[in-house]
């Protein structure tokens, strides 16, 4: 079996990295994995050794990368269909039966994976990574309402649908999508034993002994991820109880807007912004409280880490929070955007000791029932899903 990768994370070229290394994996489930990495501006990858016209760069014996720039995103759509049209022809010869291709979205990459597929009568995989039907997927956002569109237009074309979470798959049920196969649930691989047993290398109430309460956010700061929430939510809790600490893992685009609020709303002392962090086990275990106040989340891979390490949750009704946490079991859950919500759930935990340890206990329960038992087990499932669409 042969496979043809569409996906936009550039951190496949950077070695050792957990994405490389994924891939990787991918690979030793296949005879050959070619993957399209598809960047709307020229990136470092353009100064990797090893691209040539016909080769990409050598991730493993059989995983190839390819990086497809562009100044603009349909330029790189554009280019990768001829590299894909390039790699079917002179590496895979045309042979129809044992290959397929897979798409990270079901929206310009997906387009791109259907062009190819089309032309050379593939198989074709569609994944769905991010809760797309959500209504907060597409408040005030053109290009996502555009996306929506191109989902409607091509999940019905695809022969296999891999969702992450049973969030998305309720959601694609709900719609008049005339779907060729029944979305299949393969969420995000997580070692689960390697999260419980990580042993943390500080800790964060003697990093910043002000704080007699530590409550800890881990993200991407972006929109969607709604950490303003969170701060105008910490601005009122901060009052009754002055020696709370809020710490920020992660970056994005929205770190200046994040720290111009925490001055507006007088939280400099209270808020630590510590970038982003590989190494997330001190965090989790030396935090008392694990906050998200996301918009829409396809899985929540914070979630399940928060919730392994033994750390009590506090989260807006997104990816697995309802479905695997459970509101007032694993989890005190809250509707998107519910302030108020929100900061009863930390007041609740911040009185309660006993609730605290015992939410934490059923979360950990709850979270090694819905991940795989070891990465072999996670990758036959995976495998199965290509086989099944070829």
């Amino acid at each position: 079996m042969r496979v043809l990768m569409l996906s936009t994370d550039r951190n496949i070229f950077k070695k050792l990295s957990p994405v490389a290394e994924r891939m990787k994996d991918y690979g030793s489930i296949c005879d050959e994995l070619h993957i399209l990495v598809i960047q709307k501006s020229k990136v470092e990858s353009r100064k990797l050794e090893n691209i040539g016209k016909n080769s990409g760069v050598k991730i493993s014996q059989n995983v190839f990368a390819y990086p497809v720039t562009s100044r603009f995103k349909l330029g790189a759509l554009f280019k990768a269909y001829r590299l894909g049209t390039r790699i079917f022809t002179m590496d895979f010869g045309l042979r129809t039966l044992d290959y397929l291709v897979t798409a990270q979205d079901p929206f310009e990459t997906g387009f791109a994976g259907w062009i190819i597929a089309r032309a050379f009568k593939a198989k074709l995989q569609l994944q769905i990574h991010t809760d797309f039907l959500s209504p907060y997927f597409v408040r005030g956002l053109l290009l996502n309402k555009i996306r929506v569109f191109i989902a409607g237009f091509l999940l019905p074309r695809a022969d296999s649908i891999r969702v992450v979470s049973d969030r998305i798959k309720y959601s694609l049920q709900t719609t008049n999508y005339r779907l060729k196969t029944v979305p299949s649930v393969l969420p995000i691989f997580v070692d689960a034993p390697k999260i419980m047993s990580a042993k943390p290398q500080f800790d964060l109430h003697k990093k910043y002994p002000r704080f007699d309460f530590i409550i800890l956010t881990v993200a991407r700061l972006e929109p969607e991820k709604n950490i303003s929430l969170s701060l105008q939510v910490m601005k009122t809790v901060i009052k009754e109880y002055p020696r709370i600490g809020f710490v920020i893992v992660g970056d994005g685009k929205e770190m200046k807007n994040l720290k111009l609020k925490t001055i507006d709303y007088g939280l400099q002392t209270s808020v630590v912004f510590e970038g982003w962090q590989n190494e997330l086990a001190s965090y989790y275990k030396t935090s008392d409280l694990y906050l998200s106040t996301s918009d829409y989340e396809g899985y929540g891979l914070s979630l399940v880490e928060a919730a392994l390490s033994g750390c009590p949750i506090v989260t807006t009704d997104v990816g697995i929070a309802s479905y695997i946490l459970k509101n007032g079991l694993g989890a005190l859950v809250c509707p998107p955007g519910d302030d108020i919500c929100i900061g009863k759930g930390i007041r609740t935990f911040l009185s309660n000791l006993e609730l605290r340890k015992k939410v934490s206990r059923t979360a950990i329960a709850e979270a090694l029932k819905s991940v795989p038992k070891d990465k072999q087990t996670y990758l036959l499932e995976y495998k199965k899903l290509w086989e099944a669409c070829l």
